[in-house]
């Protein structure tokens, strides 16, 4: 069991259980999975790019990243169907809650200026996502070998049914949102 995991048990639980008045633990909002995504839009052109992208968010999140591809062609955007243009890795169980430790209590405080996180990320359905300019905040990577800085997305999926519920949760998790 993870360090968050524990946490969750012994005192998020029960805490949440008490302000929304849960009768079951199975009521008990959870997160289910956290989601990486990054977005290459010169990935069609560059090959290394993609490779190099692949291989910092495998290490970034401990798990092998998937390249995904365009469903259809734009011409606009000298899009075709099938080219590469992103790569992506969903985190469930203890990788999950090793992820999610690591990002609010290494990685978003070495953002720089930065005073929280900002809570209007929420879909309506309990979920959380939130974007991260500069990947390099993550501790696995050494920024000398990091050719070009790179944005992601984090989308943290959860079994709470309201925006204001997932809030909480993640509030008494220990993510660091904006007062």
């Amino acid at each position: 069991m993870t360090r968050l995991e524990k946490i969750y048990q012994e005192k998020v639980a029960p805490a949440l259980q008490k302000e929304f008045g849960y009768t079951s633990p199975m009521q008990l909002p959870k997160i289910k999975s956290i989601s990486l995504n990054m977005g290459l839009g010169e990935a069609g052109n560059n090959n290394k790019l993609l490779e190099d992208a692949v291989a910092e968010m495998t290490a970034i999140a401990g798990q092998r990243a998937v390249t995904t591809r365009a469903k259809k062609s734009i011409a606009n955007f000298k899009l075709r169907e099938g080219m590469p243009i992103g790569c992506r890795v969903t985190l469930r169980g203890d990788r999950m809650w090793d992820f999610l430790d690591k990002l609010m209590n290494f990685a978003l405080p070495r953002v720089r200026d930065f005073r929280g996180v900002p809570d209007r990320g929420f879909d309506g359905r309990g979920n959380f996502t939130m974007g991260i300019k500069e990947h390099t905040i993550f501790p696995e990577l050494n920024i000398d070998r990091v050719d070009q800085v790179k944005g992601m997305n984090v989308t943290i999926v959860t079994t709470a049914p309201t925006d204001k519920e997932g809030k909480v949760l993640l509030d008494l998790l220990g993510m660091p949102f904006k007062k």
